[in-house]
């Protein structure tokens, strides 16, 4: 997808990954069951998968089609990196010493406003490795795209390269399409390392 698409699946996998953690940990059991059913199924279910479901087989048994050159490969890379995500921010926000919620529900904020002022923003700290290492995977998940078809306009990277090693009977494109994914993976891979660092020395 275009850079448009790629943040769009990241913003959507974040707002879901947060949603899931918050009903995963939530007093209510069947919020809690919710979120644990989700999480484990798209986990489970290869991304692929996931993406045929949401591209072919919604709308052939529901008739509900995704608007959009990328829109159902985009809802299904979101919903794959929310399920994948929710975990990472779970084991956040557990990370948060209790003390802090006691201390916001003490000067009187709610739990809502307690979560999202105080504890939230800590645990966002302590999540940033693991929630960078999971946008490379997503970045390298975006390639699975191609099975949904595009436009020769928006023809996604490895379809193209694809295309073009089929069309010429040469391996030179696809390895043009692996750098180009390494120029993306390979700084975040790097960023990842450094935040996990900077994370560790400011527990210290």
């Amino acid at each position: 997808p275009n850079l448009t698409g790629r943040e769009n699946i990241r913003l959507g996998g974040l707002a879901i990954g947060l949603f899931m953690a918050l009903l995963r940990l939530s007093s209510i059991r069947p919020y809690r069951w919710f979120a644990s059913f989700y999480i484990e199924i798209f986990r489970g279910i290869p991304a692929l998968v996931t993406l045929l479901l949401i591209g072919y087989a919604m709308p052939i048994t529901l008739g509900i089609k995704i608007p959009g050159t990328y829109g159902p490969g985009s809802l299904a890379l979101a919903i794959v990196a929310g399920a994948y995500m929710a975990e990472s921010i779970r084991a956040g926000i557990e990370a948060v010493p209790p003390g802090q919620m006691e201390a916001a529900r003490s000067l009187g904020m709610g739990y809502g406003r307690a979560m999202a002022s105080i504890v939230v923003p800590q645990a966002f700290r302590i999540m940033i490795p693991p929630l960078t290492n999971e946008l490379v995977l997503l970045v390298k998940d975006t390639s699975l795209i191609y099975v949904l078809g595009t436009t020769q306009e928006t023809e996604e990277i490895t379809k193209f390269a694809r295309n073009n090693a089929a069309d010429t009977f040469n391996g030179t494109p696809l390895i043009a399409a692996a750098l180009v994914y390494l120029a993306i993976t390979i700084p975040l891979t790097f960023l990842a390392r450094y935040t996990e660092k900077r994370a560790k020395r400011g527990n210290r």
